[in-house]
């Protein structure tokens, strides 16, 4: 599948590089644009329905996250193009799909645009389709410790899992639980079982998801209504659940 795309760069120089970069090892990407400040970017994402931006974090009068944050509903995948790896921390926070060092390695080109394009292609055949996970057992229990002993739960029942510092909040149709474990304790207790860590801070029980939003990295809709926020590291690996 072909990549509409638009990149947002003030040195000519740099752009000029990436160009021709793209045109010659990326033939999935489609240049519809180029910009070389945040008002220019702006118009381009307005104009165009867009896959994928190439965003130098360092522009004239902002950065990339002022950019970003005057586009909160968007569908679009961020590929950060940077000489500064200071940034690479907020560029997680900010779900980028990937992160370039300048001078731009033409295989980690390949490698950001790879990783998109399989996102993209995988957004694409689930939009218009009811989720349905692939089988993966559900069946048996997990035991929560708890100050006087434990309490058994039948892992079909939770909805879904939140951190807590050192604590895991478990939340069933009804209830909620507080449990003394982090949630990679949990991550790893349901491994084997139809669980997705979706963020940093969730882990989801796939069966419940009845609906997939794409964003920023995407968000997930659960069956008791909570909507949940995927991020662009983990989107991937969710996916690929379906």
């Amino acid at each position: 599948m072909k990549l509409d795309a638009i990149l947002i760069e003030d040195e000519a120089n740099s752009r000029e590089i990436l160009r021709n970069y793209i045109g010659k090892y990326c033939p999935d990407v489609r240049l519809l644009g180029e910009a070389s400040s945040i008002k220019e970017g702006l118009f381009l994402i307005e104009k165009n329905n867009l896959d994928l931006i190439f965003l130098d974090v360092e522009m004239p009068f902002g950065n990339a996250f002022d950019f970003l944050d005057q586009v909160p509903s968007r569908s679009f995948e961020t590929v950060f193009v940077t000489a500064y790896n200071q940034y690479a921390m907020e560029a997680l926070n900010n779900h980028a799909a990937y992160y370039l060092m300048k001078p731009v390695n033409i295989d980690e080109l390949i490698k950001a645009v790879t990783y998109v394009r399989e996102i993209k292609h995988k957004e694409s055949i689930l939009e218009n389709k009811v989720l349905k996970p692939k089988l993966k057992s559900l069946e048996g229990k997990i035991t929560l410790p708890q100050q006087d002993g434990f309490q058994v739960l039948d892992i079909a029942d939770i909805l879904y899992c939140k951190a807590d510092d050192n604590y895991t909040e478990i939340y069933l149709d009804n209830k909620r639980l507080v449990v003394s474990k982090t949630l990679k304790y949990f991550e790893e207790a349901l491994a084997d079982f139809s669980f997705a860590r979706i963020h940093k801070s969730y882990l989801v029980n796939v069966n419940e998801v009845v609906k997939y939003r794409k964003g920023k990295g995407g968000s997930v809709l659960i069956s008791n209504g909570k909507e949940l926020l995927v991020s662009a590291s983990r989107k991937k690996d969710f996916l690929a659940f379906f």
